[in-house]
């Protein structure tokens, strides 16, 4: 039956949750020891890159390959914004109880300075949706990563929001809804979060076809 070959969307859509399962869980095993997540979210981004743009052939060799080429410089990131995400993790804990046990011109203070420290979060959460994405796609400084990151994630602001909100009904239904889509997790946040910054990372690193060429020379 046509609905059934390869090549309808059925076929299509069932291939593709497929690969999210399989993703998710080279991404899982691979985060395991917890320094390398950069360098696993980075290959996780490239291979899903290129299931979007038709280009995966073989996604467990692309996952390995761009994990290898990508281990130190995404685990040097990766180490970098967790230790910034502890700190400002513990600074919003700690200002909230000081908030929280104060009074008058002392609440109005730490009210004015845990909001300082949520706009600061909000600068971490555009950097960390796109420093891996953008990480899998260019070659750059760590400086200029982290620096292309935020200007590329407010400049194209809806496309933010919308990885933004990927994750977060993922998370919302694992916890809440249904637990056993934990096997697609991950996996599937970054397919469709591939599908939404496919042209983005394209108009800012060049064609696919020019990364090739790049990548061969």
């Amino acid at each position: 039956m046509k609905f059934f070959s390869y090549e309808s969307k059925f076929s299509q859509l069932l291939m593709k949750l497929c690969y999210a399962c399989y993703l998710n869980l080279l991404w899982l095993l691979c985060s395991l020891p917890v320094f390398t997540i950069g360098a696993s979210t980075t290959a996780l981004y490239y291979a899903s890159l290129k299931v979007v743009r038709g280009e995966e052939s073989y996604v467990g060799r692309l996952f390995f390959r761009a994990f290898r080429e990508n281990f130190r410089q995404a685990t040097v990131l990766w180490l970098i914004l967790l230790g910034i995400g502890l700190f400002l993790g513990a600074d919003g804990y700690i200002l909230y109880h000081l908030r929280a046990a104060s009074a008058g011109t002392a609440a109005i203070f730490w009210t004015l300075i845990l909001a300082l420290v949520i706009a600061v979060s909000v600068v971490y959460v555009i950097v960390l949706e796109y420093v891996f994405p953008l990480l899998a796609s260019v070659s750059n400084t760590n400086r200029a990563m982290l620096k292309n990151s935020f200007l590329i994630g407010t400049h194209y602001l809806f496309a933010t929001i919308l990885v933004f909100a990927v994750h977060f009904a993922m998370f919302f239904a694992v916890v809440a809804v249904f637990t056993p889509l934990i096997v697609f997790g991950e996996g599937l946040c970054a397919l469709l979060s591939a599908w939404v910054l496919n042209r983005i990372l394209i108009s800012v690193s060049g064609t696919p076809e020019d990364q090739e060429e790049e990548n061969a020379s």
